[in-house]
């Protein structure tokens, strides 16, 4: 028995991260609701993504460009390298504003259960970057689970034989801000091992 529209709509909104069933229904109910107002401009909006929208060769970044604005960018630092897991994080970094140098977007973590393994991530067209540009530094910027940690060392591993490029990872422990009766007992293993002196 074929689908009708509606359930349809349901289903595909459903596929989205982070919604369930009820909330899908909810949104598709928004949409239908008034369709010329909500759901219109989202298949315009949608319609101009599609089309519009590209990868960076590059880097692995979503932009209109190829290469990106980031990679095209002649103020950036060309030298330095931040590696990240995706284009989210890399949008995290590019709101606080700080970092001036490029990224590489791997796509996601080693994972066994989910059977992402180094072929799946866009680990040989980085090394390829390496090869072919000057870099000094390469900032792993990986989660700090246990799948986000493996995917750090395996990159590190690949990097040892490059001994002109610093390789250095973000600072893990207490946040800014963070009150340690708060914290759960990684965090605070994590700072503890991680502590400098105080000059």
């Amino acid at each position: 028995m074929e689908q009708s529209p509606i359930d349809k709509l349901i289903n595909d909104i459903s596929k989205l991260p982070g919604l369930g069933l009820r909330s899908a229904q909810r949104i598709a109910l928004f949409l239908l609701k008034n369709k010329d107002k909500n759901l219109s401009p989202l298949i315009e909006s949608l319609n101009i993504s599609y089309d519009k929208i590209i990868e960076c060769n590059y880097c692995g970044n979503i932009d209109v460009q190829d290469p990106c604005n980031i990679c095209s960018n002649i103020t950036r630092d060309k030298s330095t390298i931040c590696i990240i897991e995706d284009v989210s994080d890399l949008w995290t970094l590019e709101k606080v504003g700080f970092y001036r140098g490029l990224y590489h977007v791997l796509g996601g973590s080693l994972s066994a259960i989910q059977g992402i393994g180094t072929d799946e991530l866009k680990l040989q067209h980085f090394l390829k970057r390496i090869e072919t540009n000057d870099i000094k530094e390469i900032i792993l910027a990986l989660s700090t689970t246990m799948e986000g940690q493996t995917t750090s060392f395996v990159i590190a591993d690949k990097l040892e034989k490059y001994k002109n490029i610093n390789v250095t990872r973000l600072a893990q422990g207490i946040p800014m801000g963070g009150e340690v009766h708060y914290l759960d007992e990684n965090t605070l293993s994590t700072a503890f091992q991680s502590r400098k002196k105080i000059t």
